[in-house]
């Protein structure tokens, strides 16, 4: 469990930096890895050591992620509101978008 809790820590700081896909892996595998972590810690005392650092990057990783949810949803905000001030309707805009395609 410990070395899994490990591995698991490292790929969720390693996916954290993937797009909103990687985000919400990066979630799941971050909560997976602090939860082996501390069932490793109570189970297998010889490797605290993995199982601690494992917590760590689990929840390194999930910091990681929810800062990006966060950053990404307050820049969407701002660009929604920034094409609002200029006067550009956002539903004309999107007609026209699909105009286009068609």
């Amino acid at each position: 469990m410990a070395v899994a809790s490990l591995i698991l820590g490292i790929l969720s700081i390693i996916l954290s930096w993937i797009p909103v896909a990687g985000w919400i892996i990066c979630l799941i595998m971050g909560i997976v890895a602090v939860v082996l972590g501390v069932l490793a810690r109570k189970k297998q005392p010889a490797k605290k050591g993995m199982a601690m650092t494992g917590m760590i990057l689990g929840i390194i990783g999930i910091v990681f992620s929810l800062i990006w949810v966060i950053a990404c949803g307050a820049l969407m905000g701002a660009g929604a509101k920034a094409l609002k001030d200029s006067g550009i309707d956002l539903k004309e805009l999107s007609d026209a978008a699909k105009d286009a395609m068609e």
